[in-house]
Protein backbone atom coordinates (compact mmCIF):
# COMPACT_ATOMS: atom_id res chain seq x y z
CA UNK A 1 0.00 0.00 0.00
CA UNK A 2 3.15 2.31 0.79
CA UNK A 3 3.92 1.49 -2.45
CA UNK A 4 0.87 2.27 -4.11
CA UNK A 5 0.20 5.65 -2.39
CA UNK A 6 3.94 6.90 -3.24
CA UNK A 7 3.06 5.86 -7.06
CA UNK A 8 -0.11 7.88 -6.61
CA UNK A 9 1.76 10.91 -6.37
CA UNK A 10 4.43 9.93 -9.36
CA UNK A 11 1.24 9.38 -11.83
CA UNK A 12 -0.23 12.98 -10.82
CA UNK A 13 3.19 14.41 -11.61
CA UNK A 14 2.48 12.92 -15.32
CA UNK A 15 -0.87 14.46 -15.48
CA UNK A 16 -0.49 17.59 -14.69
CA UNK A 17 1.38 17.89 -17.88
CA UNK A 18 5.54 18.93 -16.96
CA UNK A 19 6.57 19.42 -20.65
CA UNK A 20 4.19 22.22 -21.08
CA UNK A 21 5.26 23.99 -18.03
CA UNK A 22 7.69 27.49 -18.84
CA UNK A 23 10.53 27.97 -16.62
CA UNK A 24 11.29 31.51 -17.44
CA UNK A 25 10.58 33.17 -14.15
CA UNK A 26 13.88 34.82 -12.68
CA UNK A 27 15.86 32.99 -10.71
CA UNK A 28 16.21 34.76 -7.99
CA UNK A 29 12.80 34.33 -6.54
CA UNK A 30 12.06 31.03 -5.59
CA UNK A 31 9.25 29.08 -4.49
CA UNK A 32 10.05 26.26 -1.23
CA UNK A 33 6.95 23.93 -1.06
CA UNK A 34 5.80 23.93 2.52
CA UNK A 35 5.97 20.67 3.68
CA UNK A 36 5.31 19.38 -0.34
CA UNK A 37 2.23 19.59 -1.44
CA UNK A 38 0.49 19.98 1.47
CA UNK A 39 -2.54 21.84 0.47
CA UNK A 40 -3.47 18.74 -1.78
CA UNK A 41 -2.52 15.69 0.01
CA UNK A 42 -1.21 14.84 3.84
CA UNK A 43 1.45 17.07 4.90
CA UNK A 44 5.08 15.65 4.72
CA UNK A 45 4.18 12.33 3.21
CA UNK A 46 6.15 10.80 0.12
CA UNK A 47 3.34 11.12 -2.25
CA UNK A 48 2.92 15.13 -1.69
CA UNK A 49 6.39 15.37 -1.86
CA UNK A 50 6.18 13.71 -5.45
CA UNK A 51 3.48 15.83 -5.91
CA UNK A 52 4.90 19.05 -5.19
CA UNK A 53 8.50 18.05 -7.16
CA UNK A 54 6.17 17.71 -10.49
CA UNK A 55 5.20 21.53 -9.78
CA UNK A 56 8.92 22.43 -10.17
CA UNK A 57 9.38 24.60 -6.92
CA UNK A 58 12.94 25.51 -6.04
CA UNK A 59 12.75 23.69 -2.85
CA UNK A 60 11.01 21.26 -1.52
CA UNK A 61 10.27 21.63 2.79
CA UNK A 62 12.05 19.43 5.38
CA UNK A 63 10.43 19.20 9.06
CA UNK A 64 13.16 16.89 10.74
CA UNK A 65 12.84 15.11 14.54
CA UNK A 66 14.48 12.21 15.90
CA UNK A 67 13.05 8.73 17.17
CA UNK A 68 14.16 6.75 20.51
CA UNK A 69 16.73 4.71 18.31
CA UNK A 70 18.27 7.83 16.81
CA UNK A 71 16.64 7.68 13.28
CA UNK A 72 15.86 10.97 11.12
CA UNK A 73 12.12 11.29 9.99
CA UNK A 74 10.09 13.65 8.41
CA UNK A 75 7.86 15.49 10.85
CA UNK A 76 6.10 19.11 11.37
CA UNK A 77 5.88 18.49 15.15
CA UNK A 78 8.11 16.72 17.40
CA UNK A 79 5.03 14.74 18.77
CA UNK A 80 3.06 12.72 16.45
CA UNK A 81 -0.84 12.32 17.86
CA UNK A 82 -1.82 15.83 15.29
CA UNK A 83 -1.03 13.89 11.52
CA UNK A 84 -1.37 9.54 13.00
CA UNK A 85 -3.20 7.47 14.30
CA UNK A 86 -0.73 7.01 17.81
CA UNK A 87 -3.37 7.07 20.15
CA UNK A 88 -5.19 3.97 18.80
CA UNK A 89 -1.95 1.99 18.19
CA UNK A 90 -0.07 2.42 20.95
CA UNK A 91 -2.81 4.29 23.74
CA UNK A 92 -0.27 3.93 26.82
CA UNK A 93 2.89 5.89 24.99
CA UNK A 94 1.74 9.40 25.93
CA UNK A 95 3.85 11.32 28.33
CA UNK A 96 1.86 13.51 31.02
CA UNK A 97 0.77 16.52 29.11
CA UNK A 98 -0.96 13.63 26.71
CA UNK A 99 1.17 14.35 23.85
CA UNK A 100 2.77 11.41 21.95
CA UNK A 101 6.48 12.38 21.48
CA UNK A 102 8.22 10.78 18.19
CA UNK A 103 11.49 10.17 20.30
CA UNK A 104 9.19 8.30 22.47
CA UNK A 105 9.16 5.65 19.66
CA UNK A 106 11.14 3.71 17.30
CA UNK A 107 11.78 3.86 14.01
CA UNK A 108 9.60 0.41 13.73
CA UNK A 109 7.34 1.61 15.32
CA UNK A 110 6.34 4.79 13.99
CA UNK A 111 6.54 3.38 10.62
CA UNK A 112 3.09 1.38 11.77
CA UNK A 113 1.48 4.41 12.33
CA UNK A 114 -1.10 6.21 9.43
CA UNK A 115 -1.06 9.37 8.73
CA UNK A 116 -3.58 11.75 7.58
CA UNK A 117 -4.60 15.32 7.21
CA UNK A 118 -3.50 17.27 10.57
CA UNK A 119 -6.59 17.48 12.85
CA UNK A 120 -7.86 17.98 16.55
CA UNK A 121 -10.04 16.62 18.63
CA UNK A 122 -13.86 18.45 18.62
CA UNK A 123 -15.93 18.78 21.61
CA UNK A 124 -16.88 14.55 21.39
CA UNK A 125 -13.47 13.65 21.39
CA UNK A 126 -13.54 12.55 17.21
CA UNK A 127 -10.76 14.16 14.83
CA UNK A 128 -11.60 16.68 12.87
CA UNK A 129 -9.36 17.90 9.64
CA UNK A 130 -7.76 21.72 10.30
CA UNK A 131 -8.59 22.05 7.05
CA UNK A 132 -12.23 20.91 6.27
CA UNK A 133 -11.29 21.41 2.25
CA UNK A 134 -7.97 19.77 1.98
CA UNK A 135 -7.38 15.89 1.37
CA UNK A 136 -9.82 13.50 3.40
CA UNK A 137 -8.84 12.08 6.82
CA UNK A 138 -7.72 8.46 7.41
CA UNK A 139 -8.51 8.06 3.64
CA UNK A 140 -6.03 6.24 1.62
CA UNK A 141 -2.36 5.19 2.97
CA UNK A 142 0.32 7.32 4.12
CA UNK A 143 2.97 6.77 6.62
CA UNK A 144 6.06 8.80 8.03
CA UNK A 145 8.73 8.92 5.90
CA UNK A 146 12.71 8.86 7.10
CA UNK A 147 14.66 12.12 6.17
CA UNK A 148 17.01 9.49 3.85
CA UNK A 149 14.21 8.30 1.94
CA UNK A 150 12.90 11.89 0.79
CA UNK A 151 16.73 12.81 -0.08
CA UNK A 152 16.76 9.68 -2.16
CA UNK A 153 13.90 10.23 -4.02
CA UNK A 154 14.14 13.97 -4.58
CA UNK A 155 17.92 12.99 -5.85
CA UNK A 156 16.00 10.61 -7.89
CA UNK A 157 13.82 12.83 -9.77
CA UNK A 158 16.49 14.78 -9.89
CA UNK A 159 18.55 12.16 -11.94
CA UNK A 160 15.20 11.31 -14.11
CA UNK A 161 13.50 14.01 -14.78
CA UNK A 162 16.73 16.26 -15.21
CA UNK A 163 15.31 19.24 -12.62
CA UNK A 164 17.27 20.44 -9.84
CA UNK A 165 14.93 20.98 -6.90
CA UNK A 166 16.72 21.49 -3.73
CA UNK A 167 16.24 20.27 0.37
CA UNK A 168 14.77 23.44 2.93
CA UNK A 169 15.36 20.85 5.76
CA UNK A 170 14.34 22.44 9.60
CA UNK A 171 16.18 20.97 12.71
CA UNK A 172 12.81 20.48 15.01
CA UNK A 173 13.27 21.45 18.36
CA UNK A 174 16.94 20.99 18.72
CA UNK A 175 17.23 22.29 22.53
CA UNK A 176 14.08 19.55 23.60
CA UNK A 177 16.34 16.83 21.30
CA UNK A 178 19.45 17.93 23.47
CA UNK A 179 18.00 17.74 26.50
CA UNK A 180 16.63 14.46 26.00
CA UNK A 181 20.32 13.20 25.43
CA UNK A 182 20.42 13.72 21.21
CA UNK A 183 22.48 16.01 19.17
CA UNK A 184 19.56 16.30 16.42
CA UNK A 185 21.78 18.87 14.61
CA UNK A 186 24.83 17.04 14.23
CA UNK A 187 22.91 14.27 12.92
CA UNK A 188 21.37 16.30 10.84
CA UNK A 189 24.14 17.55 8.89
CA UNK A 190 25.72 14.48 8.74
CA UNK A 191 23.00 13.19 6.47
CA UNK A 192 23.29 15.93 4.47
CA UNK A 193 27.09 15.40 3.70
CA UNK A 194 26.17 11.83 3.04
CA UNK A 195 24.10 12.55 0.33
CA UNK A 196 26.44 15.47 -0.86
CA UNK A 197 25.27 18.98 0.56
CA UNK A 198 28.41 20.11 1.94
CA UNK A 199 28.93 23.59 0.76
CA UNK A 200 26.51 27.02 0.07
CA UNK A 201 26.82 25.83 -3.38
CA UNK A 202 24.65 22.90 -3.11
CA UNK A 203 20.91 23.22 -3.58
CA UNK A 204 19.99 22.75 0.48
CA UNK A 205 18.94 25.96 3.14
CA UNK A 206 19.11 24.93 6.43
CA UNK A 207 16.87 26.33 8.85
CA UNK A 208 15.99 26.27 12.37
CA UNK A 209 14.06 28.66 15.15
CA UNK A 210 16.54 28.47 17.72
CA UNK A 211 19.24 30.71 16.67
CA UNK A 212 21.51 29.47 19.53
CA UNK A 213 21.40 26.22 18.08
CA UNK A 214 22.48 28.11 14.50
CA UNK A 215 25.18 29.65 16.00
CA UNK A 216 26.19 26.45 17.03
CA UNK A 217 26.03 25.36 13.59
CA UNK A 218 27.92 27.77 12.05
CA UNK A 219 30.58 28.45 14.35
CA UNK A 220 31.30 24.77 15.62
CA UNK A 221 29.20 21.69 13.66
CA UNK A 222 29.88 22.65 10.32
CA UNK A 223 33.83 23.90 10.57
CA UNK A 224 34.45 20.69 12.45
CA UNK A 225 32.56 18.54 9.41
CA UNK A 226 34.11 21.36 6.81
CA UNK A 227 30.84 21.93 5.79
CA UNK A 228 29.60 25.20 4.93
CA UNK A 229 25.81 25.61 4.45
CA UNK A 230 23.41 28.12 3.66
CA UNK A 231 21.46 28.88 7.09
CA UNK A 232 18.21 31.02 7.52
CA UNK A 233 16.85 31.49 11.05
CA UNK A 234 13.64 31.22 11.05
CA UNK A 235 11.45 34.02 13.08
CA UNK A 236 8.41 33.90 15.38
CA UNK A 237 7.36 36.01 18.78
CA UNK A 238 8.60 35.15 21.87
CA UNK A 239 5.21 34.11 23.50
CA UNK A 240 4.72 31.38 20.50
CA UNK A 241 6.97 28.88 22.98
CA UNK A 242 8.68 27.83 19.13
CA UNK A 243 12.30 27.75 20.95
CA UNK A 244 12.62 26.48 24.53
CA UNK A 245 15.51 27.29 26.84
CA UNK A 246 16.54 24.63 29.21
CA UNK A 247 17.99 24.49 32.73
CA UNK A 248 17.79 21.48 34.30
CA UNK A 249 14.50 20.06 33.64
CA UNK A 250 12.96 23.69 33.80
CA UNK A 251 12.48 24.92 30.58
CA UNK A 252 11.34 28.74 29.15
CA UNK A 253 10.66 30.63 26.03
CA UNK A 254 13.45 32.42 24.64
CA UNK A 255 13.08 35.93 23.94
CA UNK A 256 13.11 37.20 20.03
CA UNK A 257 12.45 40.64 21.06
CA UNK A 258 16.28 41.55 19.91
CA UNK A 259 15.55 40.26 15.97
CA UNK A 260 12.87 43.21 15.97
CA UNK A 261 15.58 45.98 17.28
CA UNK A 262 17.14 48.23 14.57
CA UNK A 263 20.49 46.32 14.86
CA UNK A 264 18.79 42.52 14.79
CA UNK A 265 19.46 41.44 11.34
CA UNK A 266 23.08 42.60 11.52
CA UNK A 267 23.14 40.57 14.70
CA UNK A 268 21.64 37.37 13.00
CA UNK A 269 23.74 38.15 9.29
CA UNK A 270 26.43 37.17 11.39
CA UNK A 271 25.43 33.21 11.41
CA UNK A 272 22.83 33.02 9.11
CA UNK A 273 22.52 34.04 5.28
CA UNK A 274 18.46 34.57 5.20
CA UNK A 275 15.89 35.04 7.76
CA UNK A 276 12.32 33.03 7.37
CA UNK A 277 9.73 35.52 8.89
CA UNK A 278 6.06 35.45 9.49
CA UNK A 279 4.01 37.09 6.94
CA UNK A 280 2.84 39.79 8.96
CA UNK A 281 6.39 40.54 10.10
CA UNK A 282 6.74 41.36 6.32
CA UNK A 283 3.49 43.09 5.47
CA UNK A 284 1.57 45.28 8.29
CA UNK A 285 -1.70 42.88 9.24
CA UNK A 286 -3.32 46.73 9.17
CA UNK A 287 -2.60 47.25 5.56
CA UNK A 288 -5.21 47.87 3.05
CA UNK A 289 -5.36 47.47 -0.75
CA UNK A 290 -4.28 51.10 -1.18
CA UNK A 291 -2.49 51.33 1.47
CA UNK A 292 0.41 48.17 1.86
CA UNK A 293 2.54 48.93 5.01
CA UNK A 294 5.90 47.05 4.55
CA UNK A 295 7.20 46.70 7.75
CA UNK A 296 10.86 47.98 8.60
CA UNK A 297 12.29 44.68 9.13
CA UNK A 298 12.51 44.19 5.73
CA UNK A 299 14.65 46.64 4.87
CA UNK A 300 17.27 45.88 7.55
CA UNK A 301 17.11 42.39 6.35
CA UNK A 302 18.22 43.72 3.05
CA UNK A 303 20.79 45.85 4.32
CA UNK A 304 22.39 43.03 6.57
CA UNK A 305 22.68 41.10 3.18
CA UNK A 306 20.10 38.45 4.09
CA UNK A 307 17.59 36.52 2.08
CA UNK A 308 13.70 36.75 3.12
CA UNK A 309 11.53 33.95 2.62
CA UNK A 310 8.44 34.28 4.44
CA UNK A 311 5.83 31.93 5.47
CA UNK A 312 3.34 30.13 5.02
CA UNK A 313 1.29 31.13 1.77
CA UNK A 314 -2.11 29.32 1.86
CA UNK A 315 -4.75 29.24 -0.91
CA UNK A 316 -7.69 28.06 1.88
CA UNK A 317 -10.64 29.94 2.79
CA UNK A 318 -9.70 32.61 5.14
CA UNK A 319 -6.39 32.40 4.34
CA UNK A 320 -5.58 35.18 2.49
CA UNK A 321 -4.99 38.65 4.55
CA UNK A 322 -7.82 41.58 3.76
CA UNK A 323 -5.43 43.65 2.17
CA UNK A 324 -4.97 41.45 -0.98
CA UNK A 325 -7.80 40.65 -3.34
CA UNK A 326 -6.98 36.97 -3.78
CA UNK A 327 -3.93 34.53 -3.54
CA UNK A 328 -2.00 36.30 -6.66
CA UNK A 329 -2.45 39.73 -5.17
CA UNK A 330 -1.22 38.18 -2.23
CA UNK A 331 2.04 36.93 -3.97
CA UNK A 332 2.13 40.05 -5.80
CA UNK A 333 2.49 42.15 -2.58
CA UNK A 334 5.15 39.83 -1.39
CA UNK A 335 6.98 39.32 -4.36
CA UNK A 336 6.77 42.65 -5.96
CA UNK A 337 6.33 45.01 -3.47
CA UNK A 338 8.23 43.68 -0.53
CA UNK A 339 10.80 42.46 -2.72
CA UNK A 340 11.15 39.03 -0.80
CA UNK A 341 13.54 35.98 -2.20
CA UNK A 342 11.00 33.30 -1.67
CA UNK A 343 7.89 32.03 0.14
CA UNK A 344 6.74 28.98 1.54
CA UNK A 345 3.78 27.50 0.67
CA UNK A 346 1.02 24.79 0.81
CA UNK A 347 0.18 25.26 -3.00
CA UNK A 348 3.63 25.50 -4.91
CA UNK A 349 1.89 25.31 -8.37
CA UNK A 350 0.34 27.88 -7.62
CA UNK A 351 3.24 30.18 -6.49
CA UNK A 352 5.36 28.66 -9.61
CA UNK A 353 2.64 29.28 -12.12
CA UNK A 354 2.62 33.02 -10.76
CA UNK A 355 5.88 33.74 -11.14
CA UNK A 356 6.18 32.17 -14.79
CA UNK A 357 3.05 34.23 -15.65
CA UNK A 358 5.66 37.56 -14.84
Amino acid sequence: MKKRACVLGLAVISNIGLASVSWAKDPAQIVVAHRGASGYLPEHTLPAKALAYGMKPDYIEQDVVMTKDDQLVVLHDHYLDRVTNVAEVFPDRAREDNRYYAIDFTLAEIKQLKVTEGFTLDDSGKPKAVFQDRFPIWQSNFSVPTFAEEIEMIQGLNKTLGYDVGLYPEIKAPAFHRHEGKDISKAVLTMLKKYGYTSKDDKVYLQSFDPIELKRIDKELMPEMKMDLKLVQLMAYTDWNETMVYKGDTSTPYSYDWMFKDDGMQQVAQYADGIGPWKPMVIDDKSTSSNIMVMPLVAQAKKAGLKIHPYTFRADEGRIPSYAKDFNDMLDIFYNKAKVDGVFTDFPDKAVTFLNRK
